[in-house]
């Protein structure tokens, strides 16, 4: 017998008919002698549907109310999916995060899981029931209750997973596993058998949607094995683990992207120390995540520097710099926006040399200018112009013999968390 955590995600419970075949798909799992823990998002658009109602009655809603109307989506999905498997024939018992003993701190909106006390869990497995658990959600130890912020459902599936010991757990999707790329971008993009969890994790940060970055640390930390499969087949899916077996002769594992990156260009700065600390400290405590940073050579005592951010913070990143500009006095500051940033990972480029400067020639084959540059040991980033992604994604597989000549499954949208 198993322990397994089984996630799906809002499309795949999106309407009454998916919502009778994951039942279906949790009781076959259960009638193999497993114990089976089922964490779910919210249906479909509801939590779209929240975020619209609550605008129209207040532009600026505080966080705390907020919580409490976003966790809602979750409990009807529970609830639901719980009535199906007992329509079924089978046993089920739903749980809120915190009846599930999800603890969080107290940042509504985007909470950390500080612990999980899962005793209820255990007492539910034992008496025959499927334990079907709300992700995305959690209570503070002052008993708030919490979100957890995108990817908050992956995030409490793993969470729950490690808490419980469980064998595997198991992420379901709209697409049969994790790809070389989109597939919606390339066709003829690779399913993966395996991926370790450090090019997961890169892929995910890089834009990879399939997983959320904060779900793979945990599973990373926690050695929890992964298993990223379709809700719409019943085909094999991708496992995340520590040791992913590294076919021969692929040196890049996949190409991520991210379509919403803005550049800001600071010009004129004084070449002191504690610069660069005070605009990018300033940054960080208005909760603006900076991405690559590029300084440029000294010249008079002066140094220009750029650096990327979110599209959606490019504004407010602004304000902040000029807020400071009495204790950073600068020339100028530029943005540019319609970029983005596509980027290849691979644990073999370690030991590679050349992968990057084979990037570098088949975008400019393409005629396309590299703005930015970022380099580790298992991934190289490039920020480019927005209107020529596609077709140097494509370049991109190909020219690192990516490409399959099977067909794959592409699924609905994404799911939301």
């Amino acid at each position: 017998m198993s322990l397994i955590v089984m996630k799906f995600g809002g499309s795949s419970v999106g309407t009454p008919e998916r919502m009778q075949r994951v039942a279906k798909r949790i009781l076959e799992r259960q009638q193999e002698g497993n114990d089976i823990v089922v964490v779910v998002s919210a249906m479909g658009d509801t939590t779209d549907d929240l975020i619209d109602q609550s605008k129209g009655l207040n532009p600026n809603p505080p966080t705390r109310e907020m919580d409490m109307l976003m966790t809602v989506g979750e409990q009807i999905s529970i609830a639901l999916l719980s009535m199906t498997i007992h329509q079924l024939g089978g046993k089920a018992m739903s749980f809120t995060g915190w009846q599930a003993g999800m603890k969080t701190d107290e940042v509504h909106g985007k909470a950390k899981i500080t612990d999980i006390e899962p005793s209820r869990i255990f007492k539910a497995l034992e008496a025959g029931n499927v334990a079907v658990v709300a992700g995305f959600q959690g209570m503070s130890e002052e008993g708030e209750i919490t979100t957890l912020g995108r990817g908050g459902s992956d995030t409490t599936a793993v969470a729950l997973a490690a808490a419980v010991k469980a064998d595997v757990c198991e992420i379901y999707t709209d697409v049969d596993g994790v790809y070389s790329t989109d597939p919606r971008v390339v066709k003829n993009a690779r399913k993966l058998n395996e991926i370790s969890y450090d090019e997961m994790l890169e892929l995910a940060n890089l834009g990879a949607a399939v997983l959320h970055p904060r779900a793979v640390e945990y599973a990373k930390h926690y050695n929890v094995k992964l298993v990223v499969r379709s809700s719409f087949t019943q085909n094999e899916g991708t496992s995340v683990k520590e040791d992913a077996v590294m076919e021969q002769g692929v040196v890049v594992r996949g190409i991520a992207f991210d379509k919403n990156v803005a550049r800001i260009s600071i010009m004129g700065v004084e070449d002191v120390p504690g610069v660069l600390a005070n605009v990018f400290g300033a940054l960080a405590k208005n909760g603006i995540d900076v991405d690559i940073i590029v300084q440029s050579g000294v010249q008079d005592g002066k140094a220009d520097f750029s650096f990327t951010v979110s599209g959606d913070d490019r504004e407010k990143a602004i304000e902040v710099i000029e807020g400071v500009r009495s204790l950073v006095p600068y020339r100028e500051t530029t943005s540019e926006s319609s970029l983005v940033k596509v980027s290849i990972v691979g644990a073999g480029m370690v030991s590679n040399p050349g992968v990057a400067a084979q990037m570098f020639s088949a975008i400019s084959s393409l005629g396309v200018s590299i703005k930015m540059v970022s380099t580790s040991e298992i991934k190289c980033s490039c920020v480019i112009a927005a209107d020529q992604l596609n077709e140097v994604v494509r370049s991109l597989h190909t020219a690192y013999g990516l490409d399959t000549t099977e067909q794959v499954f592409v699924g609905g949208p994404s799911e939301r968390r």
